[in-house]
């Protein structure tokens, strides 16, 4: 029984995470397949060709991207989506959700930016109690007025979902930077500290 256990154990171990990981490949394709609806009924792929080939989606979101992308790299693109911004701002209902998601996804996307740049060692929840951080940047607004000293704003993940946690400001002194990537920084918090990254952890405190 201990072989039979040990021998289960060590299928799950194989075939769980490629389970997992066709699961998530098969939903994402299947939802950008989706994209293929804004096609002409002529010009569906299905209609064509007579069959139905998964991925054709995944292609052609790829290249909206690249020509969206292409667009608005120049002066006239630019100059559109500014256009655009402008109109959505004037909408009332529409204003408020586009521009908290323009706002998050510059943040996040954006080459410029500096969200979740930075893995840090913070306590949480409490004093002596330490957990993996991601810097997204400094207060501002009114919340500034009311720090009197140098704080950042910090993401801290849960775990296994990383998706969920709690944005706290801490002061910067309080926040050790880690030599780690941000992708090791996620896989060791998802994996609940199993995955631990190969390279060596040194740690100091941040500039």
């Amino acid at each position: 029984m201990a072989a039979l256990r040990r021998w289960l154990f060590a299928g799950l171990l194989v075939l769980a995470p490629l389970a997992i990981t066709l699961w998530v490949l098969q939903w994402i394709v299947g939802t950008l397949d989706q994209t293929l609806l804004i096609l002409p009924e002529a010009w569906q792929p299905a209609r064509l060709l007579g069959v139905r080939i998964p991925g054709l989606g995944v292609l052609l979101a790829l290249a909206i991207l690249l020509v969206v992308g292409a667009i608005t790299s120049n002066f006239i693109g630019r100059t559109l989506v500014g256009w655009s911004d402008a109109l959505l701002n004037r909408i009332p209902v529409v204003r408020s959700i586009y521009s908290s998601v323009k706002q998050v996804s510059d943040t996040l996307f954006s080459p410029s930016g500096n969200a979740f740049r930075t893995a840090v060692l913070v306590q949480w929840p409490r004093a002596d109690v330490w957990t993996i951080a991601f810097v997204t940047g400094t207060p501002g607004g009114d919340v500034v007025s009311h720090l009197q000293d140098d704080f950042v704003s910090v993401y801290v993940p849960t775990t296994p979902n990383p998706t969920g946690g709690y944005f706290v400001m801490l002061h910067r002194r309080d926040c050790i930077e880690l030599k780690m990537s941000v992708d090791e920084a996620l896989r060791y918090v998802i994996s609940m500290g199993v995955v631990v990254p190969t390279a060596p952890v040194t740690a100091t405190n941040p500039r």
